[in-house]
Parts: C-alpha cells; structure tokens; sequence
C-alpha cells in the first residue's frame, strides 16, 4: 500500500491509484500479516524516564491482541460494539486497538484530558459497551458508571479491584484468533469531533481510514519508511 517509488512528483502522481483489497482488517494489517513475514522484528519501544526501556516484536504483537480479541468475545463483546480506550500511549493501548480490529468491533479512544461531563457524553452517545483504561481514567469512569447502563465491562491495565485485569485477560486466552472478515468500508474507528460549533459527533471510520493516511504519511516524512526509520509521536490517539 505504500508509495511507489519515483523521484518527481509528477512521475508519482500520474502513476497513483487507490487499491484497496475487498477483504481488509486494520488489526490483520498490522499485526499477523508482519508476524508472519518477520516475526522478530521489533514494532514498538518505549521509552521511560526511569529507565524502563521496552521493546514489543510483530510476533508478540500478533499473540497478545489475539489472546485480548479472544477474551473480548468471551465477554459477549461482539461485532459492531464499541468498545473505549481511555489510555496514554503505551503497548497496551496498541495490543488493545488491534485486538477491537481484528474481532470486528469499533475502537473509540478517549482523551485523559477529558473531564467526567465529556467521558460521560461520550461514552453515552456512542453506546460504548466496554472500556479498557488505568488507574488515573478509572477515578473517572467510577463517578459516572451508574449512568451508563450499556457499559457493561471495565477493563484496568493496572489491576484495579473493581475492574478486569487487562494482563488476566491475555495469559487466560489462546494467542490465535480467527479473525473477523471485514470489508474496507466496514466500521472500525470512532473519533469524536471537538465540538467547535456544536456538540461533539462521533466521526465513524471503515477499515480503509488506515491505507488513506499511508500516502500523507510518506510525503511528511520524506518517503518513509527507509531502513532503519523510527516515528515518535506526542499526540494523543483521541485527537482528530
């Protein structure tokens, strides 16, 4: 899906077209299609000013959201449900975001920023039934549960007592799923408008928002990826 090579832009644009397979899934994409062709190589680090400094392969990336989309359909979660990220970056947030993909329901990331007013709003408006969030956004979700009766199932990376355990979750699920066949247009992404002129709307995006950003993607950065190529980011993955 990425850009063909050119060295005039011109050559470039006379040359581009849209291909879109009919049968694509943002989570396969990204996880089990590169765990097969190279499974040890590293997909995401992080960094942390203690000294914690992690690596992630395709391969663990692959087992870790399929053992999660695995344990989402054993709590009934299904096709088309929504289902919240209330997190900062880190692997979890991305194990969690594949693992919605692959089994055919909608991620809907939600910004820590937020107060309990926007949570609330939010997480009503878009019939969210489940969240996986952390200590800090569980402070939250705890003071509007009560009014969110479709939000049956709160998911905590931190083992909290009154949440799942997010670690639980994928050491008790087999690393393999099956996963759902899913077409470009189908669903998968809920981002939220700002609300600049009105309350904020929940922005529904298929499969294919992933290959539409790859060619913007390469023109800012220089036609990446090149070898050896690293992308940090500081945005929130809420943010439209």
């Amino acid at each position: 899906m990425q850009l063909p090579s050119h060295d005039r832009y011109d050559d470039l644009y006379r040359d581009f077209s849209w291909r879109i397979p009919e049968d694509f899934n943002i989570g396969r994409a990204v996880s089990d299609a590169w765990a097969v062709r190279d499974p040890e190589r590293v997909c995401l680090e992080h960094f942390s000013p203690d000294g914690d400094h992690r690596a992630m392969t395709y391969r663990a990336l692959a087992d870790r959201s399929s053992a999660f989309a695995n344990a989402l359909v054993s709590l009934d979660i299904k096709r088309g449900d929504r289902v919240a990220l209330l997190l900062p970056q880190s692997f979890e947030t991305v194990i969690a975001h594949v693992a919605i993909y692959k089994m055919g329901a909608i991620a809907l990331p939600l910004a820590l920023l937020f107060g309990v007013e926007a949570l609330e709003y939010r997480l009503r408006i878009s019939g969210a039934t489940a969240i996986v969030t952390n200590d800090f956004g569980l402070d939250r979700i705890r003071q509007i549960r009560d009014r969110l009766p479709k939000l049956r199932h709160v998911i905590s990376v931190d083992d909290a007592h009154d949440a799942l355990s997010f670690a639980d979750l994928i050491v008790s699920h087999e690393p393999f799923f099956e996963g759902e066949k899913t077409a470009p247009d189908d669903p998968a992404l809920m981002i939220f408008t700002s609300g600049t002129t009105g309350r904020p709307k929940g922005a529904l995006h298929g499969h294919r928002v992933l290959p539409g950003h790859i060619p913007g993607m390469q023109f800012a950065h220089e036609g990446f990826p090149k070898v050896g190529d690293k992308v940090w980011t500081p945005s929130d993955w809420a943010w439209a």
